[in-house]
């Protein structure tokens, strides 16, 4: 008995197991992406299933006209009426139009209505069969088994449906058979059976190989859609600046090569923008408002018209192409309302940041991208040193300019600077005793031997060349050589440029080069232009602290230039200060000059600094200098630049 149990419970459960098989083979998903593909498939043959069985009702009634009873005859109609509205609904045009929950509604309705549908057709034509001749009944019988093949091909990716339909063409059949109990019916309706039978399993492995074809699809789908972000991503990084949105400095630099190769006639326009004051936003309130000042100002620049691209080409740069339909007027207004633009307050934390632009433009007619970039760049330049948010257009002027200073930039990046630079000095005075108590270096460099250029020349070279501190050396070892501080007993001040300034472990550099020159950094003064300062002042303090710490003298350059702000006086490491020659020039005529001078002679007094004014070039200029309690004066009222020589045979009268 248990054996007996156990083999039942193993026969039940294969059973249920088969029937659990036989009930996934037949279910239909409901996701969307396969009710839409369910949709695809079957709306294209339904309404062509409908059109058979249309066909085959109004064949059936007009064979058994006046045959069969008026009352089977008009059930005939109903079901032509109901083939026609239901194949008309399953248009592909119509029902893919529907939402998803009506297509649900449509798939669901078709198991119940075409299983009903083909039940009512099946005891229909049953009926008709009765009073037809042997001809017309087995008419019936051929559009029968044409109609359930039609249907058994039509509803391929509807299992269920098929299912349905399989069971109401079968079941009267075998229930016919059945109670009929004749013998010679019996091939037929195993003939019926078997073609059901393997028309089902080819529907079940169809409806599969359809499920897992649509699952390959979607996960394809899937994967070249995030292929396809990813290459959308990839892009983004290729070409997008990550903190302004803008291009990066390789997309707008290609998108200038593209723009170019056209060939267009006139060509569009490229613009350099620098911004003035970022380093002081940066430094004052942190990175975090620099970059929302950088953000804001790539913001300004697209809503500009004319823009047709814009992209940062590093730091605070910004390369912008405008329309070639723009004249050169209309250019510049443009780049002037965007310069005004991009000076409006910028709200970070509650505070108002502001910065001003520069801004170089030039229409380029040269197909080298380079040489377009440094044709804007040189009118940039001239923009900065105009300040105040200026505009500067490059023109033939320009042109000519630039390829001279090509020219002297490849001479000085070849010469030999120890055989190219000389040294003149313009001597300070003390006018309480009219003696020459110290010297400024001025360095010439010549790219010949016969004509020399003045720094505001060549350094900007020597900063191009990354010759800056070789420069500095040779000038420094010179000034030391020629001049011997010590054994004259004069100050030599000595010009330190703004990059010089930046470099790391410079307080050791030149203290180095002050003793293998045979000097002493007590005896030199390092001049310092307040522009320097304003870089990064909390870097330019802790260089000064060591530059006083190794011995040297610092003295700020130009005070008064424009730039000067007093509590630079209180919080630098000074020694003295140089008054600039602007500010000497307005002395004697100027009240103003001389009540602003007077306050910072006297605030020099306080701090225990010396105060020297330079550019003195009368004796009503000295005078009022003197007046205000200056005493140490430079200038061509007390002599020109000149050799060392000269300089030290002043120093040695004023002695003797």
């Amino acid at each position: 008995m248990i054996r007996v149990s156990d083999r039942t419970a193993h026969a039940i459960g294969q059973i249920g197991r088969a029937i659990r098989q036989l009930r996934r083979a037949f279910r239909q998903r409901t996701s969307p992406a396969f009710v839409d593909a369910y949709i695809a498939s079957i709306s294209g043959r339904v309404p062509v299933l409908y059109l058979v069985v249309l066909f085959d009702v109004v064949l059936l009634d007009c064979s058994y006209y006046r045959v069969a009873p008026l009352s089977v005859e008009l059930v005939g109609v109903g079901l032509a009426v109901i083939a026609g509205i239901r194949g008309h609904s399953w248009r592909l045009k119509r029902i893919g139009q529907q939402v998803l929950s009506e297509k649900r509604r449509a798939l669901d309705r078709m198991s119940k209505v075409g299983g009903l549908f083909s039940l009512a057709f099946m005891f229909w034509t049953m009926a008709l069969s009765r009073y037809g001749s042997i001809e017309q009944r087995m008419m019936i019988e051929y559009l029968l088994a044409v109609t359930a093949f039609a249907a058994m091909l039509a509803l391929a990716q509807a299992p269920r449906t098929a299912l349905y339909v399989a069971l109401a063409f079968t079941i009267p059949t075998l229930g016919i058979f059945v109670a009929s109990r004749n013998i010679d019916a019996l091939p037929l309706t195993l003939v019926q059976l078997m073609f059901t039978v393997t028309m089902m399993v080819a529907i079940i492995t169809s409806h599969r190989e359809f499920v897992q074809r649509e699952l390959t699809g979607r996960r394809l789908a899937r994967k070249l859609a995030r292929t396809a972000r990813e290459s959308r991503v990839n892009f983004d990084r290729a070409t997008i600046d990550d903190l302004t949105g803008a291009l990066n400095r390789r997309a707008i630099l290609q998108r200038l090569r593209d723009e170019m190769a056209k060939g267009e006639t006139p060509p569009l326009w490229l613009a350099l923008l620098d911004l003035d004051g970022f380093k002081i936003v940066n430094d004052t309130y942190g990175h975090a408002a620099g970059d929302a000042v950088l953000q804001s100002v790539s913001d300004r620049i697209g809503t500009q018209p004319g823009v047709l691209a814009h992209g940062r080409l590093g730091g605070d740069e910004f390369a912008i192409l405008f329309d070639a339909t723009l004249d050169r007027a209309q250019a510049r207004a443009v780049c002037q309302r965007l310069s005004g633009s991009v000076c409006r307050p910028i709200v970070f934390n509650g505070t108002k940041l502001r910065v001003l632009c520069s801004i170089g433009l030039y229409r380029p007619d040269l197909s080298d991208t380079g040489a377009c970039l440094e044709r804007a760049d040189a009118a940039l330049y001239k923009a900065k040193q105009q300040g105040d948010g200026a505009v500067v257009v490059f023109g033939p002027d320009d042109e000519a300019a630039l390829g001279q200073r090509a020219l002297i930039t490849r001479q000085f990046h070849n010469s030999v600077l120890e055989e190219r630079i000389k040294l003149v000095y313009q001597p300070m005075v003390d006018v309480h005793d009219v003696r020459v108590i110290g010297a400024e270096a001025f360095a010439r460099w010549s790219p010949d031997g016969h004509t020399w250029q003045h720094p505001a020349t060549f350094l900007a070279m020597a900063h191009a060349t990354g010759r800056m501190s070789e420069v500095t050396r040779v000038v420094l070892t010179r000034a030391i050589q020629e001049c011997r501080p010590a054994e004259n007993g004069i100050a030599l001040s000595v010009n330190i440029s703004s990059r010089d300034l930046a470099r790391d472990g410079i307080a050791d550099i030149l203290a180095d080069i002050t003793q293998a020159a045979g000097g002493n950094p007590a005896d030199l003064i390092l001049d310092i232009k307040e522009r320097a300062l304003l870089d990064d002042p909390r870097r330019a303090t802790r260089q000064l602290e060591a530059l006083r710490a190794q011995g040297f003298r610092i003295a700020l350059d130009d005070f008064g230039a424009g730039w000067s702000s007093l509590s630079q006086l209180r919080d630098l490491p000074l020694d003295l200060i140089k008054l600039n020659g602007a500010l000497a020039e307005a002395l004697p005529v100027d009240p103003g000059a001389r009540a602003v001078v007077g306050m910072i002679v006297a605030l020099s007094w306080q701090l225990g600094l010396q105060c020297t004014i330079k550019g003195i070039e009368t004796q009503a200029q000295a005078e009022a200098a003197r007046a205000l309690g200056i005493s140490r004066m430079q200038g061509f009222y007390f002599g020109t630049p000149d050799t060392a020589v000269a300089l030290l045979a002043d120093v040695q009268r004023a002695v003797a």
